[in-house]
């Protein structure tokens, strides 16, 4: 029997695609190890958003093939997609796959094995396409991942957008929609295997249907069509024995008073937004190429709290992008504190070749990035603690994923609909159970929680539930 080890760098769209992977292996006959451990077959799922994510794929593929340098090595995904070259003229590399051929990974792969004596890296191009033509999504189905409660379900992939920094467009292509009636298979299949919460997600889901209606490439300023999001929501919501369905990230020009109307009747949505914002500075939007301003941003936000109440509104910054002045910067920060967001995603500008930010001259010292990045960081932190804070004392439901020891007693830990982790007492095992009950606390330094937690997940982050 083959051990192939996978690896996956980058989102969670990614990570999908690395888990029907590696269950097509299993099916045909693969032992999937860790990765860390000696392997026939090393997969490697590349990240390009950043020229550190490049770096990160390079470094995986050379460890890979080091750990075992008569392995064979495979590359798939962006960095490939973004790099072709490099990654052809990479001697750690064996074999490389783009993006729109994952789901023909494992065929690829055992076609290149039985062709090893002599086989090029491409199988005669084959496994690479121009991603920008492709106009067919990719069909996956995914039966089930490494938790057992819940689960990302892909629903799109593409991105029309064209945001100056990011170079996501040109690596996934154009956006390309999933049949509503795969997803719905592909759920109630995880759902039947006892997960409780999907996770939609895809490279830009609030584009979910923009090619199904023939609009590939709607004007910058048109509103965003809302109306097929909408109906696989009300569908999803109607699987019988599916508990949660949680949104991933959201374009904000979707958030309209017809659309949280209609978020307003799924009985099953958790209450947790997250609305990539980028920055708070009008000038530093539009050289962004994003599409609102702080104004209307801030308008979309007080439409959710208008129908949810205290629902959890996460965000993505970005510090230090070019031409960012002191004044820019304070301006987003003073913006981050008047919306209050539950979690910032901070990052420090990354340069990426082949964007349009890339070739602006007034690129910020790193030094700078760093230094706003600390600031930011510090406050999404008292942000967060104050929106958990918000909660104790409330009734909540906990959906259970595992144990763990707190202070030597057996505790179970889940999180509430708004992404709350929270623990509770027991010896029982929980895992994939709903309970109600009201959080009570934080966990508190004498109830230091295993060690082993990244500090992210330790007591700041954790609510005692009961």
């Amino acid at each position: 029997m083959r051990r192939v080890a996978l690896h996956n760098l980058g989102c969670k769209v990614n990570a999908y695609e690395l888990d029907v992977i590696g269950q097509k292996l299993r099916e045909k006959g693969f032992a999937v190890v860790p990765f860390e451990e000696k392997a026939d077959v090393y997969m490697i799922n590349t990240c390009t958003v950043t020229n550190i994510a490049d770096r990160k794929s390079r470094q995986m593929l050379h460890q890979a093939k080091k750990r075992n340098p008569g392995a064979v090595v495979v590359a798939l995904g962006c960095y490939v997609q973004t790099g072709t070259g490099q990654t052809l003229a990479d001697n750690a590399v064996d074999l490389v796959i783009g993006n729109n051929r994952k789901k023909d990974a494992a065929e690829i792969l055992m076609e290149y094995l039985e062709r090893a004596a002599g086989a090029d890296k491409t199988l005669g191009g084959r496994t690479l396409s121009d991603i920008g033509g492709e106009t067919a999504y990719e069909e996956m189905q995914l039966t089930g991942t490494a938790g057992h409660t819940r689960a990302c379900i892909k629903i799109q992939d593409g991105c029309n957008q064209f945001c100056s920094y990011c170079i996501i467009p040109y690596a996934r292509g154009r956006v390309r929609s999933r049949r509503e009636e795969d997803i719905l298979r592909e759920v109630r299949g995880l759902v039947a295997g006892g997960f409780r919460e999907i996770v939609l997600t895809g490279i830009h889901i609030s584009s979910y249907g923009l090619d199904f209606a023939g609009r590939k490439n709607p004007a910058a300023g048109e509103p965003f069509p809302h109306k097929m999001l909408l109906h696989l929501l009300r569908e999803l919501d109607r699987v019988e024995d599916l508990a949660r369905i949680r949104l991933g990230s959201l374009e904000p020009r979707i958030i309209t008073p017809a659309f949280v109307a209609g978020l307003k009747e799924i009985g099953k949505l958790c209450p947790h937004f997250h609305l990539s914002l980028q920055s708070g500075c009008d000038e530093t939007l539009a050289r962004m190429n994003r599409h609102y301003t702080a104004g209307e941003y801030l308008e979309k936000v007080e439409e959710l709290r208008g129908a949810f109440g205290n629902p959890a509104i996460t965000t993505d910054v970005i510090t230090g992008f070019p031409g960012e002045t002191e004044r820019e910067f304070e301006q987003t920060r003073q913006f981050l504190e008047k919306v209050n967001f539950y979690e910032m995603h901070i990052f420090p500008y990354s340069r990426r070749e082949g964007t349009e930010a890339a070739k602006r001259r007034d690129q910020i010292p790193e030094d700078v990035k760093k230094r706003r990045s600390g600031i930011l960081l510090a406050q999404a932190k008292k942000q967060s603690t104050a929106f958990r804070e918000s909660y104790i004392g409330e009734n909540v439901t906990v959906l259970f994923e595992e144990g763990r020891e707190i202070n030597g007693v057996s505790c179970q830990v889940g999180y509430t609909g708004e992404y709350i982790r929270a623990a509770r007492r027991t010896g029982e095992n929980l895992s994939g159970k709903i309970c109600a009950g009201k959080l009570t606390g934080f966990v508190g330094e004498k109830d230091a929680v295993d060690k082993k937690l990244p500090d992210d997940e330790q007591q700041d982050n954790l609510l005692w539930f009961e």
